[in-house]
């Protein structure tokens, strides 16, 4: 089999898998919306879904490196199936409480912090190097258009069936996930850490973050990586009120800023695969400047239709930072460390942008949100600039060799 062919079905694998993942998703956050129109509801909801990640995250990055990556994706994926396949048949059989379904949130979420890294180490694996980059803008846009069908089946789903049956749509992605990856992928062994043995699971942990601490480029990515999902929490989080207070609450303004962001992360992929800068913190400086000029502008616009211009480009020139900044993780880190390093990657999105929505969503009510995304977009553009100017993150972008 060839190594792209082999690649392909990996990513059609994860693909399902996220499908159904976000269809549940997206259910469960509006069954609590219909339900208790509760906003302490939806926040413990956020907490549950964001938390249990942020904690699986520590011990996902060890198992990534310890064991076999190909089993632990289907496991996360198998665990999640299961709990969808048990929630359906508590509500089948008349048993709906939201305690439950928070209870399924959050064990739903567990297996993320162990997927998401686990996923990104095995890629290196069987994708050429000189592939990476392509693969992983592909990979994005992939993942940006289930991020836009996933709702409107989701929805329409909920309008035909009973919501039970959106949890058995799950567990079939997930089967269907699991079987392509396990009988038509083919994952060679990966190099892993021997020097300690037999270690325990913080014995790990410990070597990890002092490999960590010896690469000074990679503490430059997190303190960097940490900042930027902080500013972008605006925008991830606040966008929706900005809209709603400057033009108004119309239904379709607000699916409108989802999809044009979705769709330019799409566009922005296949753009990356394309054509982007051969050196990868190039890239990531100059996507991450373009990205804060264009925050700033949100917070600027007058009118509507600009604004989606402007949410569009952000999705296209933001993909020119994410896939390259993957792409050199993993080429730069030793494989037998890389699952302990995108597991840190992996803690900082889910954790640092709830962290700031919840940090500027009070602020919102005091200061206006326009304010904040100047504010936030300016802050951007320093980080994209220091990229481009701290001289171990210029040296370590170049391509090797």
């Amino acid at each position: 089999m060839s190594p792209m062919r082999n690649t392909a079905l990996f990513l059609a694998s994860q693909t399902l898998s996220l499908l159904g993942t976000l269809i549940v998703q997206y259910a469960i956050m509006w069954h609590l919306v219909l339900e208790t129109g509760s906003g302490v509801m939806m926040t413990l909801y956020i907490v549950v879904g964001v938390l249990p990640t942020f904690l699986s995250s520590i011990f996902g990055g060890v198992l990534a490196d310890r064991y076999d990556k190909k089993l632990l994706i289907n496991l996360s994926d198998g665990t999640v199936g299961l709990v969808s396949l048990l929630f359906a048949a508590f509500l089948f059989a008349g048993h709906e409480s939201i305690t439950l379904l928070l209870v399924a949130a959050g064990i739903r979420a567990l297996g993320q912090g162990v997927q998401q890294p686990t996923v990104a180490a095995l890629l290196p694996l069987i994708v050429p190097e000189e592939k990476l980059l392509k693969v992983n803008g592909f990979n994005s846009s992939l993942q940006a258009g289930t991020y836009i069908v996933s709702p409107m089946l989701g929805g329409a789903l909920m309008a035909v069936v009973p919501f039970g049956v959106l949890f058995l749509v799950d567990v079939a992605t997930a089967l269907g996930a699991i079987c392509i990856l396990q009988f038509l992928v083919r994952v060679p062994a990966a190099p892993r850490d021997t020097s300690s043995g037999g270690s325990s699971y913080f014995r790990d942990m410990v070597d990890g973050l002092r490999y960590i601490r010896s690469q000074r480029y990679l503490l430059w990515f997190i303190v960097l990586a940490t900042l930027f999902a902080l500013s972008m929490s605006p925008v991830s989080g606040l966008s929706p009120l900005q809209v709603a207070r400057n033009w108004g609450p119309e239904l379709w303004r607000l699916s409108a800023i989802e999809i044009v962001w979705a769709a330019g992360m799409v566009v922005g992929g296949f753009l990356v695969g394309l054509w982007s800068p051969r050196n990868r913190t190039l890239s990531i400086g100059i996507s991450s400047i373009l990205t804060g000029i264009g925050v700033v502008l949100l917070g600027l616009w007058t009118s509507f239709g600009p604004y989606l211009a402007c949410m569009t480009v952000c999705g296209i020139v933001q993909i020119y930072s994410q896939a390259p900044s993957t792409t050199l993780l993993q080429e730069r880190v030793a494989p037998e460390f890389l699952g302990r390093v995108m597991s840190v990657f992996t803690m900082i999105w889910s954790f640092a942008i709830p962290a700031g929505i919840l940090f500027f969503g009070p602020l919102a009510d005091v200061v206006s949100i326009d304010s904040l995304m100047i504010g936030c977009g300016s802050v951007i553009v320093v980080l994209g600039a220091l990229y481009l100017f701290i001289p171990v993150l210029r040296e370590v972008g170049k391509p090797a060799g």
